[in-house]
């Protein structure tokens, strides 16, 4: 069964907010400072502005200051007023804008709220809630104007049930993604921090949605079993729309339910959830899968979308052939529906038969005419992965799932569709991480006026349950993505507003943590997470398992996770073109082009960066009371910093390995290992600063018993190397 919501969610018609509020709030921090009463009159209703109302509501109640309703006679001299513009504002702030103005009055001024819409008031509303929450006061409030940056700001979100892949760090989320507290919980994080899009993703969702009518056997569940899933599905929708965050719902191809293939003989691979190779094209199937999206588009109707992956199970077709597949079952699906649906559209993954990634021009081509013709509600957003699996890697596109891309997709400039990059994170869970410059750099460089914007998230990790951390009395978060709060802080609002400054951000984790050292603690983060960015630009990654930057592993030749040892490191070739590889660097005899990086000079800016992170901290533990959910996070920050440090010693006993092996040397080979031995101690502390606050067995899909403290030896083994190598061997 699943958890409902209890008193504490808000759906629309529980509570509706009259024309003018009475707000008792404080005006500055302090709590010897007089409460003053502020007036607030609502010019516009709906469920967004209500849900910013909440928002402030809460903060201001947090303060332990009352809060009264009165109607707008009552407010004569309003100190708030929230307004939607109209369609000079709309065109002046772009979609999702507001501006805040004072307005001088006789008896004082006035702050007026308005925004360009719905979402635009809310943010305005939720704004104003970050003031409050610093301390602040409606009077404090100064004159701003906020533009989105972007327009599609979304989530990636893998659900467990019938996950595109197996094992225990997946399937764990069960009993947690089906409880809507937690939901709640997740899309409030999304709305405060400016995503407006959750995209949810499995092999075939259908099924845990709807009976088919002509198929009813492909659904598994009692008629009880299936209203509890309707009413988790719609209560869910209904809270994203109340936030203002839109719903999809995306899956992979050629997909049924194992009850499907059970009982009507068809795509027999279901069963066990075998993604990988061909899938049944058969007339039964498709008919299957048409029938199931209009069923899903008229049975949800606060559903905004659907997407598509086309890839996995399409091995055996053709690039064309995929194309006429999905238009036979989906978007004749979706037409037939009794309303039109946004659509997300994931180019194909492959330029040939073959299942796994590839790119031409020629299959960019044959999807963009495909795209332009379909008749369904615009924009399209049109996604590739950023970097493939790896967007937590160089602020430049470099390659997405399959090679590099031409400019088909955006030159012409489309008409219908908006490209969406899809920034995967397959890198890091465990440790928290947080680089405002390197998203404000990203976005900057890949925000051209054909990008519609942008996704984040995992296929391998689910921000749900959070069984890394050893649940202590000092925690003080539920889920995993709370313990990540900094990670989804800065993705959403630099997606919103780029602009938006590190004192900001300096200012959140002095709220959060009482101290007042918010500007070095946020350089220490920016310093120290910039570590698997690096080792992600230096160390070409692809699929999912070729890279996991904070286990330092790859993929094994069984499927399974490797270590990184340093001869793959040596050879492994850049993803970065400003990088130069191990290799090409050694056999250029230490040449290097100008504006790019040596492996020299990588592993001096990664100890220059780290050291100077360590000292932050060792600062902040010094000048604050450093309580213990504030040292958890600055174990993390040490920990990336260690790792850093591994990695820069690891690359200078790289760089003397290659080069005794290529001109010898015994001075060269003593380097390698003197090297190759620091970097042994600092793997060492990471494994002590891991297992201080966090569980030492960590469930990762490639390696379900992952630790650190496991992957010693491999450690230990690069020495080995060194000690064992020779001129010209």
């Amino acid at each position: 069964m699943i958890r409902l919501p209890g008193d504490g969610i808000e759906t629309p018609g529980i509570r509706r907010f009259v024309n003018a509020f009475l707000f008792t709030a404080i005006l500055a921090c302090g709590s010897t400072i007089e409460a003053k009463t502020i007036h607030a009159v609502l010019k516009a209703d709906s469920p967004l502005i209500q849900y910013g109302l909440s928002r402030l509501e809460t903060a201001l109640l947090a303060h332990d200051h009352r809060l009264q309703f009165e109607t707008g006679a009552s407010a004569t001299h309003p100190d708030l007023i929230v307004e939607i513009g109209g369609v000079d504002d709309l065109n002046t702030l772009g979609a999702e804008g507001f501006h805040l103005a004072r307005v001088n009055r006789e008896n004082g001024s006035t702050l007026q709220l308005t925004g360009a819409d719905e979402r635009g008031a809310m943010y305005g509303l939720l704004d104003l809630t970050d003031e409050v929450r610093f301390g602040a006061g409606i009077g404090d409030i100064t004159e701003k104007t906020v533009k989105a940056r972007v327009s599609f700001r979304a989530i990636k979100f893998n659900l467990p049930w019938m996950s595109y892949r197996t094992g225990e760090s997946l399937q764990l989320h069960m009993e947690t993604c089906r409880d809507l507290e937690f939901w709640k919980s997740f899309l409030d994080m999304m709305a405060e921090n400016r995503f407006n899009a959750l995209t949810l993703w499995n092999l075939h969702p259908f099924t845990f949605m709807i009976r088919p009518k002509d198929f009813p056997l492909a659904c598994p569940f009692s008629d009880e079993e299936l209203a509890d899933w309707r009413r988790f599905w719609r209560s869910l929708f209904a809270m994203a729309k109340e936030r203002g965050i839109e719903t999809y719902i995306v899956n992979w191809n050629i997909f049924t339910s194992p009850e499907f293939a059970e009982h009507y003989g068809a795509a027999d691979y279901s069963k066990d959830w075998s993604f990988f190779g061909s899938g049944d094209t058969s007339k039964q199937v498709e008919q299957y899968t048409r029938e199931c999206v209009t069923q899903v588009i008229d049975e949800y109707e606060d559903l905004t979308g659907l997407g598509v992956t086309l890839g996995e199970r399409m091995g055996g077709m053709t690039a064309a052939q995929r194309r006429d597949w999905l238009d036979r079952t989906f978007i004749s699906g979706m037409k037939a529906a009794g309303r039109k649906v946004k659509f997300i559209h994931r180019a194909p993954l492959s330029a040939n038969t073959g299942s796994g990634g590839s790119t031409s021009k020629s299959t960019e081509q044959i999807t963009r005419e495909a795209i332009e013709k379909m008749d369904v509600d615009e924009p399209i957003w049109v996604s590739f992965k950023y970097n493939w699996s790896h967007g937590h890697s160089s602020p430049d596109l470099q390659i997405v799932h399959g090679g590099e891309l031409t400019d088909t997709y955006w030159n012409p400039a489309p008409q219908n569709y908006k490209i969406v990059w899809t920034i995967r994170n397959e890198d890091f869970f465990v440790l928290r991480w947080g680089q405002p410059e390197f998203i404000r750099n990203l976005i900057a460089n890949n925000g051209q006026n054909y990008v519609g914007g942008l996704i984040i998230g995992s296929e391998c990790y689910i921000p749900a349950k959070d069984y890394i951390h050893q649940h202590n009395s000092h925690q003080t978060w539920t889920y995993a993505f709370e313990r990540q709060w900094l990670f989804y802080s800065l993705w959403g609002r630099l997606l919103y507003d780029p602009s938006t400054p590190d004192s900001f951000f300096a200012r959140q984790l002095e709220s959060r943590f009482s101290i007042s050292s918010g500007p070095e603690l946020l350089d220490a983060w920016g310093l120290a997470s910039k570590t698997p960015l690096r080792l992600a630009s230096l160390y070409q990654g692809t699929w999912d398992a070729t890279l996991y930057s904070e286990g330092f592993l790859r993929d094994a030749p069984n499927g399974s996770a490797g270590f990184i040892d340093i001869d793959r490191l040596i050879d492994r070739p850049v993803l970065d073109p400003a990088y130069v590889s191990i290799h090409d660097y050694v056999e250029s005899g230490g040449y290097v082009d100008r504006g790019h990086i040596s492996p020299i000079q990588l592993a001096d800016s990664l100890e220059r960066d780290c050291m100077k992170a360590m000292e932050l901290v060792a600062q902040i533990r010094a000048s604050e009371t450093v309580t213990p959910t504030l040292d958890c996070e600055l174990l993390d920050i040490d920990t990336w910093s260690q790792l850093g440090l591994y990695l820069a010693n690891k690359i200078r006993g790289g760089v003397a390995l290659a080069t005794l092996r290529n001109t010898g040397g015994e001075s060269e080979k003593q380097s390698a290992i003197d090297a190759l031995t620091r970097a042994a101690d600092h793997w060492r502390s990471v494994i002590q600063l891991v297992e201080s606050h966090d569980n030492a067995v960590i469930p990762y899909v490639f390696d379900e018993r992952f630790s650190w403290r496991k992957y010693l030896p491999d450690v230990l083994n690069d020495i080995k190397i060194a000690q064992d190598s020779r001129h010209g061997g």
